[in-house]
């Protein structure tokens, strides 16, 4: 396969869309549906997941909940909330149009972490995979997955956006000048200052995902030093 001059790749939670509202509304169903003390605990398992796993399994945190609560029909209702949850109400201002962008200079593929169910339907119901054309990868440690990533979608350079400067940070270790690391400042993640002080500053900072309709393709690649000197 041919590589392509440039392809983009792009996170989803709290870089495209708001996860941390999602939580929330999840927060405020359960507190509403079943109480304080089952919402902590659910949330507790989620958490012990999240330890085990590296990303948030939602519905395997409500098949332990439920094992815990085998008698409970009422969780049934629980599951639907979660499938049917109205992903694309939280996507972050301008975040299709910069998809659109992106699409009109070069592949455009979205990159994420996540468990085999709820992400995709998450990308799909938010309308994230239909303005990407099905372009979508979802690892459960998508850094530890990028000779997968290349072989899928050989680039001759790669712009990866963002909102944990961790990921950032271990891509570009990994692939040096070769890809522009864009860190989109949105979220909880974003904001934990422990990381922000452990690790290297991305290429280029902004401070929302719609921000970057206001670069062309030449200033994202311009923020990447290492590429110009090249």
């Amino acid at each position: 396969m041919i590589p392509s001059p440039i392809v983009f790749l792009v996170d989803v939670d709290n870089t495209l869309l708001d996860n941390d509202r999602v939580q929330n509304d999840i927060k405020r169903y359960l507190d509403r549906e079943f109480g304080v003390a089952s919402r902590e605990r659910y949330w507790a398992i989620l958490e012990q997941l999240f330890a085990e796993l590296g990303y948030r399994d939602y519905l395997g945190a409500l098949q332990r909940f439920r094992v815990e609560h085998p008698q409970d029909i009422h969780l049934l209702v629980m599951s639907s909330y979660l499938i049917d949850y109205p992903f694309a109400n939280r996507l972050y201002p301008g975040s299709l149009d910069v998809l659109e962008r992106f699409r009109s200079w070069g592949q455009t593929v979205i990159l994420s972490d996540g468990d085999v169910v709820f992400q995709p339907r998450k990308v799909e119901r938010s309308g994230i995979s239909e303005a990407v054309e099905g372009n979508v990868l979802i690892y459960i440690h998508k850094e530890e997955a990028l000779d997968d990533v290349e072989r899928r979608y050989p680039a001759e350079h790669y712009v990866l956006v963002d909102d944990k400067l961790r990921i950032l940070t271990a891509i570009k270790t990994a692939w040096r000048s070769r890809v522009t690391t864009v860190f989109a400042c949105q979220g909880q993640y974003a904001h934990d200052r422990n990381t922000t002080v452990a690790c290297p500053p991305a290429d280029l900072t902004v401070e929302r995902i719609g921000d970057l309709l206001n670069y062309d393709v030449s200033a994202l690649l311009a923020a990447n030093r290492e590429f110009l000197r090249g």
